[in-house]
């Protein structure tokens, strides 16, 4: 955590909690867009043009807010046009930290890039990060815009599908304000609740909207909105690929595994086979980032399971 830019105490995964003791999550701190011109984005201010080479993405494989952003850059073709510095999994006590000094400003810790940014920064160095090379400092931190952004803001330099089309975005918009609190973040409010009322309350929204889902991908698979990827399904993937391998056990989710619904699981699968996604899923990061939490996990035991359909096998 910092505080006026200087980092005072150990990491820990709840930083505040409402009236129930439920988990509140950090609202994030820089809010630019990059844009075609340069021109002002839905929030913050201008001045960030979209030029290939000018903006470095930092993330977290274990993160699922960070490979949303990692999905996207790679749906868009911007690989070439925005290069990438992944942190070390394991969350030690001053957060996330650089296997080696970061080849961009030469941090060994992510609390130091936001430093950089600004030097009296007060709050949680979270990823992702899109940082301007340019200006030296954070455009945004905050998933969601970056991966809108990455749809049209860079312009004739990206590629690929619609994520946000203008003929859906009212549906796109009704189903991230229901997945998120309850699936997405959901889960983080089981895993961190500091009471069972709020712990029970996070559970029954986690698999109400399991069961929810499974209906509706019942009935219009393959994707969300039918034929067409968008950025829900981006949303989606993110916690169900992460479901059986961490948050079922460690974050008290074990009702049932995403492995136990199957439509959920043939659309997990089916959102794995897109270009480009398989490479941003890591599940030894996952599993050594979430079973790092020293809360949630006092003895560092990472297990060797589950053996997961599509993905890395358990090797015995």
């Amino acid at each position: 955590m910092l505080v006026d830019g200087k980092w005072t105490e150990n990491w820990q995964p709840v930083q505040a909690v409402d009236a129930k003791g439920g988990f509140v999550r950090q609202v994030s701190g820089f809010r630019n867009w990059v844009t075609p011109d340069g021109a002002p984005g839905p929030t913050g201010t201008g001045g960030f043009k979209a030029e290939a080479g000018r903006y470095h993405l930092y993330v977290a494989l274990i993160c699922p807010w960070a490979s949303r952003t990692l999905i996207a850059r790679r749906l868009k073709g911007l690989t070439g046009a925005i290069d990438v510095t992944v942190v070390e999994p394991a969350l030690a006590e001053q957060g996330w930290r650089f296997a080696s000094p970061d080849p961009i400003n030469g941090a060994t810790w992510m609390h130091e890039i936001y430093t950089r940014a600004d030097a009296h920064y007060t709050g949680r160095a979270t990823v992702p990060v899109l940082w301007d090379k340019a200006k030296r400092t954070i455009v945004n931190n905050e998933s969601a815009d970056i991966v809108r952004m990455f749809n049209p803001g860079f312009g004739a330099m990206g590629s690929g599908p619609d994520l946000y089309p203008e003929a859906l975005r009212k549906q796109i918009d009704t189903l991230n304000d229901r997945i998120y609190p309850r699936l997405n973040n959901g889960v983080y409010r089981a895993g961190f609740a500091t009471t069972q009322l709020a712990y029970e309350e996070a559970f029954r929204d986690v698999f109400a909207e399991l069961d929810m889902l499974e209906a509706q991908l019942s009935e219009t698979s393959p994707f969300l909105f039918g034929p067409a990827l968008t950025e829900t399904d981006i949303r989606l993937f993110v916690t169900l690929v992460r479901f059986d391998a961490a948050y079922h056990g460690l974050f008290k989710c074990n009702l049932r595994r995403v492995a136990d619904y199957p439509a959920l699981q043939s659309y997990m699968l089916r959102v794995l086979d897109q270009p480009g996604v398989r490479e941003t899923v890591s599940i030894d990061h996952i599993k050594r980032g979430y079973y790092s939490i020293k809360a949630l996990n006092p003895t560092q035991i990472v297990p060797l399971g589950p053996d997961l359909p599509g993905l890395d096998p358990v090797r015995l």
